[in-house]
């Protein structure tokens, strides 16, 4: 579930190892590159977190951040 605080949308995902939280991120690498919107995320072992902004809005949470999400959870739900 997305959280929405201080103008950004944040989630934790957790794995069963590194190896599959770097192949998720690896997956949403690509998703954010197509779609020129890049998150700030931090990854610790088996945990991703993931802050999500619009930048060019000012830094606040708008529809391209929330669709951004929605593909974010399919290529976890699919792990």
């Amino acid at each position: 579930m997305w959280i929405e605080k201080e103008n950004q949308l944040y989630q934790k995902f957790a794995f069963n190892n590194f190896i599959e939280a770097f192949a998720f991120m690896t997956k949403v690498a690509m998703l954010a590159e197509k779609a020129n919107h890049h998150p700030t995320w931090k990854n610790t072992w088996n945990v991703v977190e993931i802050w999500l902004t619009t930048h060019d809005s000012g830094n606040v949470v708008t529809d391209k951040d929330v669709s951004f999400s929605k593909e974010i959870d399919a290529v976890y739900i699919g792990q």
